[in-house]
């Protein structure tokens, strides 16, 4: 797939909850060109210490692990970075120039499930 500049990416998102615990993207829906910044952002509620993770769905592709964290700090793989801030509750996800490969499913999950728990972010090009 090939991006050339001023071509947009469209970004929807849902939320999901399960046994008291939830994991929550608040956006409708955004517009982004090729190199422009990304932040997903994604909340979560639980009473315990969770372990936060961004899995990433290309076309075609199963599930994979794109970053996790378990206590305060700051993450990072193949360009996106995500913050675990448990003041907040959140663990938004960040790049600062997306590209055509970029386009895939995001998935913000907690614990060690997706299913049920998980909020996602679609990017289109």
């Amino acid at each position: 797939m090939k991006c050339s500049p001023g071509d947009t990416g469209l970004f929807s998102f849902s939320s999901g909850q399960t046994q008291g615990n939830s994991v929550t993207q608040t956006e409708g829906q955004v517009t982004l060109s090729e190199k422009a910044s990304l932040t997903i952002n994604c909340t979560y509620s639980t009473t315990g210490s969770p372990t936060l993770f961004w899995y990433v769905q290309y076309p075609g592709e199963g599930l994979q692990l794109l970053l996790r964290a378990f206590s305060d700090k700051k993450e990072s793989n193949k360009g996106f970075e995500a913050t675990l801030d448990s003041k907040s509750k959140s663990f938004h996800l960040e790049k600062g120039s997306v590209q055509a490969s970029d386009s895939a499913v995001y998935y913000c999950a907690m614990n060690d499930t997706v299913t049920g728990t998980a909020g996602g972010a679609e990017r289109k090009l």
